[in-house]
C-alpha cells in the first residue's frame, strides 16, 4: 500500500515538535494523527500537559497542542507498507526538515515517538542533527505494538522533555 502522510500541524509560536514515523491504517483512513484508540499518544499529552482528558475531537486535540506551541508531523513524508507496522516500511522518503524550520524558526526542540522516526529523521536530516540551536529527543513509541512501557512509563520518560512549563 502506497502511503502518503499528513502536512504538519503547527503554527508559528510552535518551540516542540513531535515527529511520528508515518500515520497507521487508522489514522490513514481518518485522516488524523494518532487515530487507532489504542495510541496512547492523545491521553499521554493530556496528562503531561495538566488536562484532565484528552480532548473527542481531532481538531481540538490538535488545539490542545498548539495552545502549548507543540506541534506534529512525520519524519516520512511517503512510504509503501501493508499494515501499520514501522517494521514494514519501504521505499520510504523523508519530509523537508530544512524548510520546515526555516519557515518555524521558533521550534528548538524535536521529539521522536519511536524508534522509526529517529531513524528516519537522522537518515535524511544529518546536518539539521549538528545545529546547536535544536535538541532532539528520542523517546519510546505511544503505539499499541509498543506494550511493554505502560502508560506511567512513558509519561516518565515523555515527561522530561514535555511538561506544562516548557510547552507553555
Amino acid at each position: 500500500m502506497n502511503c502518503i502522510g499528513f502536512p504538519p500541524s503547527i503554527d508559528s509560536s510552535c518551540r516542540i515538535l513531535i515527529l511520528g514515523s508515518m500515520p497507521g491504517i487508522r489514522s490513514l483512513e481518518e485522516q488524523q494523527y494518532y487515530a487507532h484508540p489504542q495510541n496512547r499518544f492523545w491521553p499521554l499529552m493530556a496528562r503531561l500537559l495538566g488536562e484532565r482528558e484528552a480532548p473527542a475531537a481531532y481538531e481540538d486535540r490538535l488545539r490542545m497542542l498548539l495552545r502549548r506551541h507543540i506541534a506534529l508531523w512525520d519524519s516520512i513524508g511517503t512510504c509503501e507498507r501493508d499494515g501499520s507496522l514501522d517494521s514494514a516500511i519501504k521505499k520510504e522518503q523523508g519530509n523537508d526538515f530544512t524548510a520546515l524550520l526555516r519557515d518555524y524558526p521558533r521550534i528548538h526542540t524535536i521529539c521522536f515517538n519511536g524508534a522509526k522516526s529517529a531513524q528516519a529523521f537522522r537518515r535524511y536530516n544529518r546536518a539539521l542533527l549538528s545545529r546547536t540551536d535544536l535538541s532532539f529527543h528520542a523517546l519510546p513509541s505511544t503505539s499499541p505494538a509498543n506494550a511493554r512501557w505502560r502508560m506511567d512509563m512513558l509519561a516518565e520518560a515523555w515527561g522530561k522533555v514535555i511538561t506544562p512549563h516548557e510547552a507553555g
